[in-house]
């Protein structure tokens, strides 16, 4: 493991080095997050576009570790920088100029699109219930709950950075989760050790801009940063942790990512009982819901993290554990996440009424 500390270490000084000219960039081009609506919780202009140091600190180690023979420059690879660079450029200009949401959505799909033709897909499930970790092809399938799960995770990570430090502690938490999994199948496919090298590398980069993120933030890192985390954090999933034999590999990325995934889906079902837009914008995100119990910023990211480490350590777990065990550990979470989210939901329709009736 102790190899997977260079590219982590280098992506993480190259991102802290880099933010600072973002920031300056991020001035120059007029990407600035000014607080006019009452969901943002900064009180003060902060400057985004810090994603373009994420972004960088990535692609830049990706290529050092070519020249240095880590890993090879093979058309996914090729496919994954180029469908970085699309995410990257989408986010940028909604960073500078608000685009709209068809718009986003088309160019999210064209990234994924550029990885799915580079030869990474979902193929296939693990099916738990027959022995010998039996396969089951996804045939003509294969294609759309790719784009969809690419598309759907780098939304999710977009979701959730309402809050400094929140976004990038959780990618970095995510990546090297995903690292610690892919590290008990290194031995079966020569694969697992480029998903934990990009793991490391990501994880440095999100890392890396964290310090200039943190409570109090100097910088945001815009849709620039959590689009392409999402993204990369997406893709190294179907490259790895998907393909690992174990019988829950399907689930593993999902408990990973467990956070953003639990947030997104509370936010889908609020808004569809409340029969409002999708993508509306509202303060019913679970860090709004902690900080309106009284928890500072720094209290709610450091909870929130907790979490997502907790999450990450059940994955690595999981992916070790027989497949009658795992099904079973994953239905005792399974069934009380879902009674929750219908909870929350149920909460915050009686709470607008009660609202309503008072008024």
């Amino acid at each position: 493991m102790y190899k997977y500390y260079v590219p982590f270490f280098i992506a993480l000084v190259i991102s802290y080095i880099a933010t600072p000219f973002a920031k300056k960039f991020a001035y120059k081009l007029g990407a600035i997050d000014i607080p006019k609506d009452g969901r943002r919780v900064h009180k003060k202009p902060i400057p985004r576009l810090g994603g373009l140091a994420i972004y960088f600190s990535t692609v830049i180690c990706l290529v050092v570790f070519v020249f240095l023979g880590e890993i090879t420059m093979d058309k996914e690879l090729m496919a994954i920088i180029l469908g970085g660079t699309i995410i990257t450029l989408t986010g940028i200009i909604d960073d500078i100029k608000p685009m709209s949401a068809k718009t986003k959505l088309f160019l999210q799909i064209l990234a994924a699109m550029v990885v799915v033709f580079g030869g990474i897909k979902i193929t296939f499930i693990n099916d738990p219930f027959e022995s010998g970790y039996a396969t089951l092809s996804l045939n003509g399938f294969s294609i759309p709950i790719t784009v969809i799960w690419i598309v759907g995770i780098t939304n999710t990570l977009n979701l959730i950075d309402g809050l400094d430090g929140l976004a990038a502690g959780v990618a970095g938490i995510a990546s090297m989760s995903m690292l610690f999994v892919a590290s008990g199948f290194v031995g079966i496919d020569p694969i697992y050790t480029v998903v934990m090298t990009m793991a490391a590398i990501v994880a440095g980069a999100a890392l890396g801009f964290l310090p200039h993120n943190f409570n109090p933030a100097k910088i945001f890192m815009g849709d620039t940063g959590s689009l392409f985390l999402g993204y990369m954090l997406a893709v190294m999933s179907i490259r790895g942790v998907m393909k690992s034999v174990t019988a829950v590999s399907v689930i593993l990325p999902v408990i990973i990512l467990g956070l953003p995934i639990f947030d997104t889906a509370c936010a889908i079902l609020r808004r569809l009982i409340k029969r409002r837009p999708i993508m509306e914008a509202d303060k019913g995100h679970l860090h709004h819901r902690l900080l309106e119990r009284g928890l500072s910023q720094r209290q709610t990211v450091l909870i929130l993290y907790v979490i997502s480490i907790g999450l990450g350590m059940l994955a690595v777990k999981l992916s070790g554990m027989e497949p009658n065990m795992s099904l079973t550990v994953l239905g005792i979470i399974f069934i009380p996440t879902a009674l929750l989210m219908t909870q929350m939901s149920v909460n915050d329709i009686n709470n607008e009424k009660h609202l309503k009736n008072k008024r």
